[in-house]
This record gives C-alpha cells, sequence and structure tokens, in this order.
C-alpha cells in the first residue's frame, strides 16, 4: 500500500513539475478556449462553458454558437457535467509508453497552447493526469480545461473538421483513435509513418475529443 502511493505521489509530483515548466506562474487552468483557423480567432471563456455546466444556461459568444449549431444548452450542460473515473496511475503510465505518445501527437494536432504549439503533448498529458487527480468524480471537461497548462488553449478548427471527416459515427472516431498510434508505431519500423510524420510536421500538435459510447 506504502508503495503504491508512494508511486502516486511521485507520479502527481511529476505532472505538477511539469504543468509549472509548460505555463507561467499566473497561468494554472485555460481560461478562454480558442477556436482558430489561419488568422480566424473566436474565444469563448472557459467561465461561460462552468456557468453552462451549473446552471444549463449558455451566454454571450456560446449562446450564439449552440443556438447556430441548432445545440440545447442542457444537453450540452449535462456532456460537460460528464466524467469518466480512471485510475491516475494506470493512465499515467499509459500516457508515457511509446504508443501514448503517439496519440497524444494526434491529440496535439487539434489541441495545443495558443502561443506555445510546440508543448502541445506534453500539455495534454499534464492536463489529463491533473484532471483525474484534481476531480473526485474522474476526467470531465471541466476538469480538464481547469487542468490545462496554458490561459489560452487552441482548437485547430481544420484539424478538428478534418478528423469529423474521416468519422461518420461514434465507433468510427473511437477506431481512429485505437488504431492510430499502431498504424505510427508500423510506420516508424518501415522508416517513416504516421508518428514520424507527426514528428515532422510544422503543423501544431493535437486533437482532444471526449468518446461517449
Amino acid at each position: 500500500m506504502r508503495g503504491s502511493q508512494g508511486l502516486r505521489a511521485r507520479l502527481l509530483g511529476s505532472a505538477l513539475g511539469l504543468t509549472l515548466c509548460v505555463a507561467s506562474p499566473a497561468a494554472q487552468a485555460a481560461q478562454n478556449v480558442v477556436f482558430v483557423s489561419g488568422a480566424f480567432r473566436r474565444s469563448i471563456p472557459v467561465a461561460d462553458l462552468v456557468h453552462l455546466a451549473e446552471t444549463g444556461q449558455a451566454r454571450g459568444l456560446l449562446e450564439d454558437v449552440l443556438r447556430l449549431a441548432r445545440q440545447d444548452p442542457e444537453t450540452v450542460a449535462k456532456l460537460l457535467n460528464e466524467s469518466v473515473n480512471l485510475p491516475v496511475v494506470l493512465v499515467s503510465r499509459l500516457l508515457n509508453t511509446r504508443i501514448g505518445e503517439v496519440l497524444l501527437q494526434r491529440l496535439a494536432q487539434i489541441v495545443f497552447p495558443l502561443n506555445a504549439s510546440s508543448v502541445g503533448l506534453p500539455a495534454l498529458r499534464s492536463a489529463v493526469i491533473l484532471g483525474i487527480a484534481d476531480n473526485s468524480k474522474g476526467l470531465s471537461a471541466l476538469s480538464f480545461l481547469q487542468a490545462y497548462p496554458s490561459q489560452e488553449m487552441a482548437v485547430s478548427l481544420p484539424a478538428l473538421m478534418g478528423l469529423m471527416g474521416k468519422a461518420s459515427s461514434i465507433s468510427d472516431l473511437v477506431r481512429f483513435f485505437a488504431e492510430s498510434p499502431l498504424d505510427g508505431l508500423r510506420g516508424e519500423g518501415g522508416g517513416g509513418g504516421a508518428a514520424t510524420r507527426a514528428a515532422g510536421s510544422t503543423a501544431p500538435p493535437a486533437a482532444a475529443a471526449t468518446m461517449k459510447p
């Protein structure tokens, strides 16, 4: 038991250290989700997402976006509050394997710190681990955002749309993320596959997607 607690403490300590390295001292959580496409920038405050999750009511730009997308605010609020209970030590170990890193590389092409896209992968890893550790109910969209080590979390619209274009259903999306790390490792073995291209790409790293059955 003591050994397990000691390992947990070391893992959380490492994750916290990573957060402090990636973020500035004043930036311990995402303040804005910034949708980007070329010169296009639109920001939604995380506070508005928290307000939606707590009240079921949207405000500001978020209200306009949901209305245009014909999404019910109360339904979106439920999604924001849904959590997945995951063992933090197991997740930390998985994300530090080669397969875990290739998966994070995929995700980091979609979600990354706005002004530091090169650290998209460690930022994702840190947010997932701390998002689980800091929330007694497990990882949720809000706990992820509140643990994300950058005030401005960018979401690449072209990368997001490209991902959705490959997935006509949730099962396709799950299959894409389940198979892509293995494809990357097979590509590395052949001298240049998906993981190699991702590592050499000049595009900003990471894709964070919430998958529901």
